[in-house]
């Protein structure tokens, strides 16, 4: 009874490794087409942000406020998916959670602009800049410190 047993659970391994690689194969094959659309995306957030600024500047010459408010909003965002594209690429776990952190940080700093200047928002606007001096700080820290352990090294 025990014959029987063995060569069944010796072939299972072997069907568990074949479909393990082939997942790792799929799996690899769905991120770099991940990566080919983010890649295409980031081109297209590109394209037009150049041609946002070139015609606002056309337009009206020097920007106001508001055309310079609409730009660098849309220039955070593009910031922002050129730090999802940059993260696909990183194997290494600590730059990944540093660019985790100036991707909030980008994101927060994107909120804060949006957000219309008014009475009833302000602990609003207090928080958000309290979390956004957060990020800050920790993004610094996480610099120095790197900096200062590959000096040692």
């Amino acid at each position: 009874m025990s014959d029987t047993a063995e060569p069944i659970s010796k072939a299972i391994p072997a069907w568990e490794q074949k479909i393990e690689d082939f997942m790792q194969i799929g799996i690899q094959a769905l991120r770099l087409f991940f990566i080919a659309i983010m890649i295409v995306y980031l081109f297209s957030c590109l394209i037009g942000l150049s041609t946002t600024l070139i015609d606002l500047t056309l337009q009206h010459g020097a920007l106001n406020f508001e055309n310079m408010k609409n730009i660098l909003t849309d220039a955070l965002f593009t910031l922002i998916v050129l730090a999802i594209v940059r993260t696909l690429f990183i194997r290494n776990g600590y730059l990944y959670a540093l660019t985790l952190l100036e991707i909030g940080f980008v994101v927060i700093i994107r909120k804060l602009i949006l957000l219309e200047v008014d009475p009833s928002e302000t602990w609003l606007l207090l928080i958000l800049g309290g979390i956004s001096a957060l990020f800050f700080g920790l993004i610094i820290f996480a610099h120095s410190s790197k900096f200062r352990n590959s000096k040692i090294i």
